[in-house]
């Protein structure tokens, strides 16, 4: 089966199994460890990757489950809903069939959102979700990258990932909750039971009745100024670092500048002509013009020879030999031959 099919067949199915999952943690209106891990257990979750058949069918099913996981810690979903989803990482990441461990691809872009996250927990003392987070950093869990995903030519034809709605975090319920229309409703009603209960009470009791409208307005206004300290916070955080990405952004626009000043001014030749070395001559007269000067080979080893020792006034010579004989030998030898013929008769 393709990378393309695995994805269409498992993608559907598995999001459903975490948003149930996630769905049931949210119904406990708590983000305890012990409660997520009751219902992992009672859901079985770690039989997902009971499934798969070969190990490159594992390591991709792996690898495409921790993406779609990766996405439930990161906003827009509510804070419940994120700690869910970093317990769902924690738990897939040590419950895999595969050796090596396939790691967790988180963005950088993504990074600050997750740090936030845990700032978060640990103010409201969820040491729990700290406690969680720092065994995944110390397994070295996450794998830093560019991009979430890995970018292919079948990039366009992904699966795209749908927010549902219920697990969405709301940061103007409480401004929506306490609206004028709600507020006058409130008071109207309010008023209303405060005269019956005046009318059933009598006034001798010390009764003293609460302004419940004002109660709501006092709440309201304190979530409002806590939601404002916590983005005066990040942006200070984004001030904070701005001058260490000002530098950083310098810097690359300075190394950019110097390599398109060194690769901007190299001229290209024909093909015929990049053997050759371009030289400007001034002449005496004040013209400058280029000479082409061809490659000059290097001295050959009897011209090396002569430079360091000295050329030889005269070439030795030789002594040809012929194959012929010349005449004066073939005399001498007729004679040679008579002596011999001569000497052998008076011998006999």
């Amino acid at each position: 089966m393709s990378r393309k099919k695995l994805c269409e067949y498992y993608w559907a199915p598995f999001k459903s199994d975490c948003e149930e999952l996630l769905g049931r943690f949210q119904q406990t209106e708590s983000v305890r460890y012990e409660e997520f891990s009751a219902i992992w257990r009672e859901m079985d979750f770690s039989g997902v990757f009971f499934g798969t058949q070969s190990d490159h069918e594992k390591r991709y099913f792996t690898r495409l489950i921790f993406t779609i996981a990766y996405r439930y810690i990161l906003p827009p979903y509510s804070f419940q809903i994120r700690v869910g989803g970093l317990y769902m990482i924690y738990g897939l990441y040590n419950t895999q069939l595969i050796w090596p461990k396939e790691k967790i691809r988180i963005a950088l872009k993504d990074w600050y959102d997750v740090q936030k996250l845990i700032a978060d927990a640990k103010s409201c003392q969820h040491l729990d979700v700290v406690y969680i987070f720092k065994r995944l950093l110390s397994s070295k869990a996450f794998c830093f990258t560019a991009m979430p995903q890995k970018l292919t030519f079948e990039a366009r034809e992904r699966v795209q990932h749908n927010v549902n709605e219920e697990f969405r975090d709301h940061k103007n319920r409480v401004t929506e909750l306490a609206s004028i229309e709600m507020l006058e409703e409130i008071a109207n009603m309010h008023g209303h039971y405060e005269r019956l209960k005046k009318s059933s009470v009598p006034p001798s009791s010390g009764v003293t009745l609460l302004n419940l409208t004002y109660l709501v307005q006092k709440c309201a206004f304190e979530y409002q100024q806590w939601q404002d300290k916590i983005a005066v916070t990040s942006e200070f955080n984004n001030l904070r670092l701005l001058p260490l990405f000002l530098q950083s952004s310098s810097r690359a626009v300075m190394l950019a500048a110097i390599k398109s000043k060194s690769y901007g001014h190299v001229s290209k030749g024909t093909k015929s002509r990049r053997h050759r070395q371009v030289e400007m001559v001034t002449s005496g007269s004040g013209t400058d013009h280029a000479l082409f000067s061809q490659k000059r080979r290097p001295p050959s080893l009897r011209t090396r020879t002569w430079q360091n020792f000295g050329k030889p006034s005269e070439p030795e010579q030789t002594q040809e030999w012929l194959l012929s004989v010349m005449e004066e030998d073939k005399n001498a030898l007729k004679r040679k031959d008579i002596r011999r013929f001569k000497w052998r008769n008076n011998w006999l």
